[in-house]
């Protein structure tokens, strides 16, 4: 029987481009050209019949089968793709227009069912940058674009300077383009232009940059994540919020020696070695030079006014004639980019000498306006004219579409555009108009094209809002529409990958953003702010932005507000507040009281599953501040509201409750409740509410479960289970999970098994993932517990720098860890030699465990106060046998093996510096002969060595 053949992968091949099709790739030599999949399917559709006349309902049905598109869309793809194909304004050496029939190819082409290349160049790497693709030829900026080029390799910051139109964002992304590949941690650009408040600079840095942070200080989080990493990072549009930036780009590149900043904008950042690069408008030619068509394209100005004209209308040609008259205009636009390209758009309803005489009439009438430079007024002139050429339609439309602070999409548009007057036909008509005349951008994001309006047009649109009373309305219908925008974001979270999630979505923050801020400025709009302040809280939470979101629910919690909220609202708003703070700042007062609150509304409402969440919360919060009594009373509620209401988790309450047993000493009770819940199977449900906030309860009882499993003496065990947990942390993609798994899990469990070269790795990933996400609770956790690992490694330690640690833990309300870290500061400081310093602090460790019945390392704790008197002062075993014989009296109690071997194991050596004591050999053989497991385990290692070397034993002399 024959097999079927893979298909044949075709090839075609033309001047220096190579086209496959099957792979979606078009290479110019051996380096792939970035371009939309759509412009692909055109130039393969061409390619196929080479010489033939392919007219356009054909290429649409071919490119977008099955779906009804506009000719705009044609027009927007082919443009790009003459672009791709590096085409020259007005000679299309590969794509011919055939007026009022279609396009033809008429370069030669080579045809071949495969193709091999050299290398496996053809497969493009994952992209390592969020670059726009380009979409328009750059005329004009090679010289700047190279000067640049060379000023960033010599210097970490510099600024591209110049008016507003002038071109920077252009030059700044080719600049951009050329260090893709050379950063190991990629090249960002970061939009600023949507924003209005300077503080959210370090926010949209950390979105455009990937790092999903959670913190109360973002810049302080962003600077710690850049300080390894190597980049080059865009700051595009500064003008606006300039003070905010600069202060953001000093603080950066202080910290992070290894990031370089390109800016764009209107005036310098006036930062410390920071170089400007003004750019000028683009050369024209004098006004007395002679000019035939040929020579005025080698002017950049008129080059720049001929391409875009050809892409307005296809059959344009520059003449002899008009080359005097090309050059006239561009001069009088003083070579703006953005003033040539919007002219250029009005080739096909002027010539160019009536263009001028327009232009001309324009500018008398701004000649009295003495706001800004002589460049400004000319660009304000040029947008004032070229809106006052649009339709009503299209005057209406542009101003409507400036409510969008980003890019908007084709279903975007309609929604906030689509009235009485204008359907959708109309709409999309428009739209498509707007782009062939420049005064909206078509981008392509993967698949789609998606739209944006430059940053001046946007504000001479929003001027006209103003000025025909349309703002208000405007900006409703902008909420209410992203109002459905973040609850289809919601919706499409159960269906969607985290991935394609955020690829899909990610871009609405900035509009969901402004259309929050601006419902709460006016008193009729409040119960929308509140409506899209509830139903964004999944949306903050699937983006990381965990802070805004905090700031967010405590503003619509304003007393102001609370005749707009209903008793739901309230519920989730506090609910939400409660679990932000926890999971960021620690457990502050406040988080106690916003659960509190919600619980009481929840009982009210009736809503079992969200009294669960709001009970799971406080009994964490209790837990957080070391009151295990709490935390346990606050579980026994939870298991009774699961049974009356017959939850489907039964065992939520085990995981706080197994916990809470473990630090009050009662481990064999805390490891029954513990495996209740681990032994439960996984859930891989993708829901996304407002509980989400919290931790995953059998994560957190696979990390205490280990502990316990240790402490009991099951090394061996203890290892494994953390070992799962911090495999299921890694899947479940959840930052406080991943956090809690790596520093109070596989972390601790390495110190314990003294496993030190594991547990610097732990630390180390454990921090970095602290920082990357801003929980900078957990990253002073994980610093502090750093300090015993620096003891037991013998590195030094900075008690200054603890101190300021132990304080920041312990003003933020954390407890339950707070006695081990006092006790690792007390050991520092008398190994420092400040005994009587040293023990002070760890005897303020064990009063704070023993006021709290929080007793299972008080063991421990004596044991090191054992060895801090043993080691300073060897004159005095007393009082350091003391300390060892209570800690191993406590630990048989609390049937806590591993303590108890910890302690005779120092008890023996500091005897056997005395002469030797039988009874405390007897007590170190007696703990090791109960192990079962564990014996390749760093403390059975040493226990084993000192039994094998016991004064009298065989082989002993």
């Amino acid at each position: 029987m024959n097999e079927l053949s893979p298909p044949r992968s075709r090839s075609f091949a033309f001047g220096p481009f190579v086209l496959l099709p099957e792979r979606q790739l078009l290479m110019r030599g051996d380096v792939p050209v970035r371009i939309g999949g759509r412009a692909l399917d055109i130039l393969t559709v061409l390619v196929e019949r080479p010489g033939a006349v392919i007219g356009k309902q054909e290429l649409l049905a071919r490119v977008w089968p099955d779906t009804f598109v506009e000719d705009g869309n044609l027009k927007v793809n082919m443009a790009a793709l003459r672009r791709a194909l590096d085409e020259s304004p007005g000679a299309a050496r590969y794509i011919a227009t055939v007026v009022g029939r279609g396009y033809r190819f008429s370069a030669p082409v080579h045809h071949s069912g495969s193709v091999h290349l050299a290398s496996d160049v053809g497969v493009p790497a994952a992209l390592n940058h969020n670059l726009p693709t380009a979409t328009t030829r750059i005329v004009g900026r090679q010289d700047a674009i190279d000067a640049i080029l060379r000023e960033l390799r010599e210097a970490r910051l510099v600024s591209i300077v110049g008016a507003g139109g002038i071109g920077k964002t252009t030059v700044a992304l080719a600049v951009a383009e050329h260090w893709i590949g050379t950063c190991k941690d990629g090249v960002w650009m970061v939009d600023l232009s949507p924003l209005k408040d300077p503080s959210l600079v370090p926010n949209a840095i950390a979105t455009a940059i990937g790092l999903t942070a959670h913190s109360s200080n973002m810049l302080e989080a962003l600077s710690a994540f850049l300080r390894s990493r190597e980049m080059l990072l865009v700051f595009d549009s500064c003008e606006h919020i300039i003070n905010g930036i600069a202060s953001c780009a000093d603080r950066i590149l202080a910290e992070a020696p290894a990031v370089r900043i390109l800016a764009t904008s209107r005036e310098s950042l006036r930062v410390k070695s920071e170089r400007v690069r003004r750019l000028p408008g683009l050369g024209t030619p004098a006004k007395t030079a002679a000019l035939d068509a040929e020579t005025a394209l080698t002017f950049p100005a008129i080059e720049l006014f001929v391409d875009r004209a050809t892409d307005r209308l296809e059959s344009f040609s520059l003449s002899d004639a008009d080359a005097p008259l090309a050059a006239e205009l561009c001069r009088k636009l003083d070579g703006l980019a953005l003033a040539i390209e919007l002219a250029a758009t009005r080739v096909d309803a002027f010539g160019i000498g009536e263009l001028i005489e327009q232009l001309g009439d324009r500018f008398r009438l701004l000649q009295g306006h003495r706001g800004g430079i002589e460049r400004h007024r000319t660009l304000t002139a040029t947008i004032d004219w070229s809106y006052d050429l649009l339709s009503e339609i299209e005057q209406t439309m542009l101003r409507r579409l400036a409510a969008f602070a980003g890019i908007f999409s084709l279903d975007s548009a309609c929604a906030i555009t689509i009235d009485d007057r204008i359907d959708r036909v109309r709409a999309v008509e428009n739209i498509a108009s707007l782009v062939a005349k420049s005064l909206l951008t078509a981008e392509m994001h993967d698949t789609q094209v998606e739209y944006r309006m430059l940053d001046m047009t946007r504000a001479y649109a929003l001027e006209k809002l103003v000025a025909n009373n349309e703002l208000e309305s405007a900006r409703q219908r902008h909420a209410e529409h992203c109002l459905e925008l973040v609850e289809r974001a919601t919706s499409d979270a159960e269906r969607l990958t985290r991935a394609e999630w955020l690829v899909r979505h990610g871009p609405k923050t900035n509009d969901i953003r402004e259309a929050m801020r601006w419902a709460f400025t006016s008193a009729d709009n409040t119960a929308l702010g509140v409506r899209l302040t509830v139903t964004a809280i999944p949306f903050g939470k699937q983006v990381s932005l965990v802070e805004e979101c905090r700031m967010a629910v405590e503003r619509a919690l304003d007393d102001s507000f609370q005749p707009h909220r209903s008793i739901r609202d309230d519920l989730a708003l506090n609910l939400t507040l409660g679990a932000t703070l926890l999971h960021t700042r620690g457990p502050l007062l406040q988080v106690k009281s916003s659960l509190t609150k919600a619980l009481a509304i929840a009982a009210q409402l009736g809503d079992t599953d969200m009294q669960l969440a709001c009970l799971r919360g406080l009994s964490e919060y209790e837990l957080w501040t070391g009151d295990s009594h709490s935390a346990i009373a606050v579980a026994r509620k939870i298991r009774a509201l699961e049974t009356n209401g017959q939850d489907a988790h039964p065992s939520d309450a085990n995981a706080q409750a197994g916990s809470a047993l473990s630090w009050l000493g009662a481990l064999a009770a805390s490891r029954q409740q513990l495996e209740n819940i681990v032994q439960r199977p996984i859930s891989h449900t993708a829901q996304l509410d407002v509980a989400r906030f919290e931790f995953d309860q059998r994560l957190t009882a696979q990390g205490s479960l280990a502990t316990v499993l240790w402490l009991q003496g099951f090394p061996d065990q203890a290892i494994a289970v953390a070992r799962r947990q911090l495999e299921e942390a890694e899947a479940s993609n959840y930052a406080v999970s991943l956090c809690s798994a790596l520093l109070h899990g596989s972390l601790i469990i390495a110190m314990y098994i003294r496993d030190y070269e594991a547990a610097w790795s732990y630390l180390n990933s454990g921090l970095e993932h602290a920082t990357k996400h801003g929980l900078s609770i957990w990253r002073n956790m994980g610093m502090c517990t750093r300090g015993r690992l620096c003891l037991y490694t013998d590195r030094p330690v900075d008690l200054a720098a603890y101190r300021v640690l132990l304080a920041e833990v312990r003003d933020g309300g954390f407890r339950m860890r707070y006695p081990n870290y006092l006790t690792n500061y007390a050991e520092a400081v008398a190994r420092q030699g400040d005994l009587p310093g040293g023990l002070a602090a760890i005897n303020e460790a064990i009063a704070l465990c023993e006021s709290r019945g929080q007793v299972v390392g008080i063991p421990e704790i004596l044991r090191i106060k054992g060895n801090m008197i043993r080691f300073h002062e060897p004159a005095n075993p007393d009082k350091a046998v003391e300390c060892y014989q209570r800690s191993i009296e406590l630990a048989r109690q609390g049937e806590a093996l591993s303590w108890e071997l910890r302690s005779a194991t120092s008890l023996v050596k500091l005897m056997r510096r005395h002469g030797g004591d039988n009874e405390a050999e007897d007590m170190l053989a007696s703990a090791y002969n109960r192990f079962q497991e564990g014996f390749s385990t760093g403390d059975l290692l040493r226990a084993r060595t000192l039994i094998a070397t016991r004064p009298g034993a065989p082989g002993e002399r």
